[in-house]
Parts: C-alpha cells; sequence; structure tokens
C-alpha cells in the first residue's frame, strides 16, 4: 500500500536525503503532482502523478532516478509534461519523438546538407567531435538546456581557454539555428550573452630565438618534433599536415586534395630539399605519415605540445602562430607577396584571380627553399670566419 503526505512546502535536497522507507509519496508544494517516490528498499525517483492522455485515473510515471537528475531539472520536466498534457499530448510519445533526434544525428544532418558550401566543413566536424557531441551528442536536441550549454562551455574555458569556447558556441549556435529553422516547434536555448569574450585577432610570431628553441628542444616523440619541423617549412595548416598521408606525394610534389583544403580547391606544394629531408627519416608505418601506429594520425597534439613548452621555455604559441611565423620569414626572405600567399594556398581575389590562370609552381618551389634556407641560418648559425693568410 502506498502512503502519501500533503505538500506542506516544496522539496528539497537535504529533505530527499533524509527520507527513509516504508514505500511512500512524498509531494512538492511547488508543482502539481510532483513527487519523490521511496520504495521499500530506499531506492528514490522523481514522479509526476496526473490523468495522462489515454487514462482514465492518476498515474504515477517516473521522471527519473534522484541523483541521476536534479531536484531543479526533474520539476522542469515536470512542468513540460503538465503543459503537454494540457494540450492533449502524451509526454511518453514527445520524448520517444525527440530521442530520434539526437543532437548528434543533427550534427550529422546539418553538414551532409550544408557542409559541401561551407569551406570550413572539416573544422566544424572536428569541433563538434571534439569538445561537444561527447558530452551532449547522445541527447534528444530538444531536451539540451541553456545551464547545460553553459556548463560545457565552462569546461572547454578551463581546458582550452575563453576564444575555444567562443568558437565552440558559434559552432553549435549554427547548428540548434539551422535545425530550429526546420522544425516546426524547436527553439534554440542559445541566446546573447553567453559568449565568453569578444575574440582579438591574433599578431603573434615567433622570435628568431623562440625558433631556434622549438626546432632544437628535445622531443619525448620523434614524430612529433617532425610534425612541428614541417609545419614550418610549409606554412601549412596544422590538420593538413597532420591528416598528411604518403598517397599525396609525388615526386617532391605534395598535393592537397580539395577535400582537406579549407578553399576547397586542389594545392599542390612543391616541397624543399628540408622538407623532403623531414619526410625520409619518418618510418613507412601506413598510409599516414605523422603517425605513431600506422592505424591513425598523430595524436596528443595538446600533450606533446606541452611538453615543447616546457623543454624549450617557449609558451604562448598556437600552431597557427608557426603558420604566421612562416609567412613572415617569407618576405624576409625576399619572397614576392603573390608567390608567398599562394604557397599558403590562400586564393587570390578579384580579377587577377580569375584571369591568371598560371601554377606559379616554379615560383613557390623558389620560395620554399628561400624559406628553408632562413630557418637553417636561424636554427643553426654559422659564424662568418675569414681566415687570413700571412
Amino acid at each position: 500500500m502506498v502512503t502519501t503526505m500533503l505538500a506542506k512546502k516544496p522539496l528539497t535536497p537535504r529533505l530527499i536525503d533524509a527520507l527513509k522507507p516504508p514505500r511512500k509519496l512524498v509531494w512538492d508544494a511547488t508543482v502539481p503532482g510532483f513527487a519523490v517516490r521511496v520504495t521499500d528498499n530506499g531506492a528514490k525517483s522523481f514522479v509526476l502523478v496526473t490523468r495522462f492522455p489515454g487514462s482514465s485515473n492518476p498515474t504515477a510515471r517516473a521522471i527519473g532516478k534522484v541523483g541521476a537528475i536534479t531536484l531543479e531539472d526533474a520539476r522542469a520536466l515536470g512542468r513540460e509534461w503538465l503543459k503537454l498534457v494540457a494540450a492533449g499530448q502524451d509526454p511518453a510519445q514527445v520524448q520517444q519523438e525527440a530521442e530520434r533526434e539526437t543532437l548528434a544525428a543533427i550534427c550529422e544532418e546539418f553538414l551532409r546538407r550544408e557542409g559541401p558550401r561551407l569551406r570550413s566543413a572539416d573544422w566544424l566536424r572536428s569541433t563538434l567531435g571534439r569538445l561537444v557531441l561527447p558530452e551532449l551528442g547522445s541527447r534528444p536536441v530538444a531536451t539540451i538546456r541553456r545551464s547545460e550549454i553553459i556548463r560545457l562551455l565552462d569546461g572547454i574555458e578551463d581546458r582550452c581557454g575563453p576564444v575555444m569556447a567562443n568558437r565552440t558556441l558559434a559552432v553549435l549556435g549554427r547548428v540548434l539555428n539551422w535545425h530550429a529553422g526546420r522544425s516546426d516547434d524547436y527553439s534554440s536555448p542559445i541566446v546573447r550573452g553567453m559568449a565568453r569574450r569578444k575574440e582579438v585577432a591574433r599578431d603573434r610570431i615567433l622570435t628568431d630565438d623562440e625558433l631556434r628553441a622549438i626546432w632544437s628542444a628535445p622531443a619525448s616523440e620523434p614524430v612529433y618534433s617532425a610534425f612541428v619541423r614541417f609545419l614550418l617549412l610549409t606554412a601549412a595548416r596544422r590538420n593538413e599536415v597532420a591528416e598528411m598521408r604518403w598517397s599525396e606525394l609525388s615526386g617532391t610534389d605534395w598535393t592537397l586534395p580539395a577535400a582537406r583544403n579549407k578553399t576547397g580547391q586542389e594545392l599542390v606544394r612543391p616541397l624543399s630539399g628540408a622538407a623532403l629531408a623531414i619526410l625520409a627519416e619518418l618510418p613507412h608505418l601506413g598510409d599516414w605519415i605523422f603517425t605513431r601506429t600506422g592505424n591513425a594520425p598523430l595524436s596528443g597534439l595538446a600533450r606533446f605540445k606541452i611538453e615543447l613548452d616546457l623543454a624549450s621555455g617557449t609558451q604562448g604559441w598556437t600552431y597557427h602562430d608557426l603558420r604566421r611565423t612562416s609567412r613572415s620569414l617569407m618576405s624576409r626572405a625576399g619572397v614576392s607577396s603573390d608567390h608567398a600567399e599562394r604557397c599558403l594556398g590562400h586564393v587570390i581575389g578579384g580579377i587577377r584571380g580569375t584571369y591568371d590562370r598560371h601554377a606559379y609552381q616554379d615560383e613557390m618551389k623558389l620560395a620554399y627553399e628561400k624559406l628553408a634556407t632562413l630557418i637553417a641560418g636561424i636554427v643553426d648559425p654559422q659564424p662568418n670566419v675569414v681566415a687570413i693568410r700571412g
């Protein structure tokens, strides 16, 4: 037999913790029909007692176990259920429909439909896969609350900094707004004021001393050391190098497929002798070039970078700062702006970009060689010694 207590005051976590068997329902004064159910063995769960559609009598349905869901969230869900019942909808059926629309499924559909038109599709997929979906991907998108997104962003800010939290918020907001535009009743929980801070464009480049320290620092993982040096010698993006395959090489040329290029165009980079020398020292463990196992690209970049920072005494730089450094070094080495921009894979716009279809392979090859020569002079400076013959 179920004993009940009249709702005299709102439930609190402390009151719920103090509840003991035998079996009973303890009502909440805040939400009609909302209660905590205690079983004979002491198990506790939040329930809602009301006349659900299709039922002639009030029945109790479990909202969630105490501890698995907070009192605040259980109350909010109870209120939502009451609204659905008042509108003649069964919360169980609504929940089943929502479960078919998980955040992971919505993200995949967004990338399938919109990805081919987005230059940043690979970066969007990577950001969602690394920072969002592991925590929220299995959740029905309609059940994800603003407070949960705030907690997600807090964790990202603690681990990766406020700028990355800001970018993740922008990515997630883009997906959820897209979904809202295709749904009759979904509204994104993201609102103004959730961003951590305004992003400021970086202008960091490595000094010669920092470049020398990073290049020469002992590395616990030789493949990672080669990865960093190759980034500097090619001015390529981090993921372009990290996911590089042996099959993309032909002679002295590295062809970046259009699918992996942010611009969506194929890019042929004629590698310098120094860059080719780095590749020649790497073992062939599979099709991946920068890999430890042969089964996947080099992982653990954040951990290796921390080790490199400590070993080199250089901090406060990002992988993109290496790309900016290489571009600056090209100018310092006398490479024309046009040729340097093509080495970076930037699209030349305007009339010149439309009518100038020259591939500039010879010019790019010379630019990379000048870059390699300048880097060699920085990391291993040779004194100008002139022998005096007497």
